[in-house]
């Protein structure tokens, strides 16, 4: 086995009658690709769901795994909690803007200019602490809350830094995995070692414009007509999906803690295949599970395997399955570039150099490549 540098994670996702995914015009997200227009999900969708999702396999149920969040918000609804209730309103106003250009720039006590910014569990640990000491300081002057605030705010501005400093995850666990962009403070940022791509559909579009009503259930004999007339759309697909994770990037934004990273690639894979992005959850129920998963392990530059759906195929796995396994073939031949594989497949067709398993097997193997580097590394 070459080392496990990257870990690529390929899916094929069946949906029926669903809007996984809509843009500003309330329709479903589309991609022109290979001459016919495909139905979309973005990245962004792909990541919340899993970052978010209450589940046996959820990232926040991780042992060691940080809490973040992202938001315009954090100093009003994390750092200034039930604690600041009896606090003075002219100094709570004075510590708080400080803090909300610590954090969010210059404008940050705006809220409409704020930067939706991501924040690790003990950075607003930091910040709680700063505030209640300003507070507590101040002791319900005005005056000296803003001399104090502003002292704070001159030597904590634009460093984001300095409120994580020695900490294992500053940016949480969503921030060591998804990365973190801070255009106040560049030094705080996060390089991502999960990569994620848009997933879309193997076919052409399949869309529905469906017109509904609603009815009155206490309507008279004499009223006629509907309440309520609407349309939304629909779309039904098969979609390609695909995961890149660095792995020595991972280890490093987790401290080079491999058995963190094992379990996170173990979730990981768990939730790519069984979480489902999607709207409109109580009138299309849109839960499906990957009908096709193949993890790959090398050390080699990761390569999509989108280009095996330029040309539109049916929308159905097997067949999917097949031009996938065409054009893994002919990589393999040109290239010979040796990764290792695991695939669980609703599909009787063989996979190239792959070793066929359950979720709970890919998972495992994911779960030991960490481990597997660092010794690579070590002998």
């Amino acid at each position: 086995m070459s080392d496990p540098r990257f870990l690529q994670i390929h899916f094929l996702a069946p949906y029926t009658a669903a809007l996984l995914n809509r843009d500003d015009a309330g329709l479903a997200k589309r991609l022109p690709y290979g001459g016919a227009l495909r139905t979309r999900v973005s990245s962004q969708c792909l990541k919340r769901h899993w970052r978010l999702v209450e589940d046996p396999h959820a990232l926040g149920g991780i042992d060691g795994a940080d809490a973040a969040y992202r938001s315009r918000e954090i100093i009003e609804r994390k750092v200034f909690g039930d604690w600041a209730e009896s606090v003075d309103e002219a100094v709570h106003k004075e510590v708080a803007e400080a803090l909300l250009k610590a954090v969010y720039g210059d404008k940050g006590a705006d809220k409409k200019s704020r930067q939706t910014l991501l924040l690790g569990a003990v950075e607003i640990a930091y910040l709680t602490q700063a505030a209640k000491a300003l507070v507590a300081e101040a002791g319900g002057d005005k005056k000296a809350a803003k001399e104090l605030a502003s002292a704070w705010l001159k030597d904590h501005k634009a460093n984001l830094k300095t409120m994580s400093e020695g900490a294992k995850l500053p940016g949480g666990l969503t921030g060591a995995l998804f990365g973190r962009m801070v255009t106040s403070d560049p030094r705080a940022n996060i390089d991502a070692p999960v990569h994620v791509a848009h997933a879309f559909t193997v076919h052409a579009e399949e869309a529905e414009s469906d017109y509904f009503i609603a009815a009155d259930d206490l309507a008279r004999e004499e009223d006629t007509g509907a309440d309520t007339i609407q349309e939304t759309e629909l779309t039904s697909g098969l979609f390609y999906g695909y995961v890149v994770v660095d792995l020595p990037g991972l280890l490093k934004n987790l401290g080079g803690d491999t058995a963190l990273a094992g379990e996170v690639l173990h979730n990981l894979t768990y939730l790519i295949a069984e979480v489902s992005p999607g709207a409109k959850l109580g009138s299309t129920a849109p839960y499906s599970r990957a009908s096709f998963l193949l993890l790959e392990a090398g050390d080699r530059q990761p390569r999509s395997l989108a280009e095996a759906f330029r040309s539109p195929c049916k929308a159905e796995t097997g067949q999917a399955v097949t031009a996938l396994c065409d054009h893994l073939a002919a990589l393999d031949a040109a290239y010979a570039t040796g990764e290792t594989r695991r695939v669980m497949s609703l599909a009787n067709r063989e996979v190239p150099s792959s070793e066929r398993g359950a979720l709970a097997d890919l998972a495992d193997f994911a779960k030991s490549l960490p481990q597997r580097l660092i010794a690579t590394e070590q002998s």
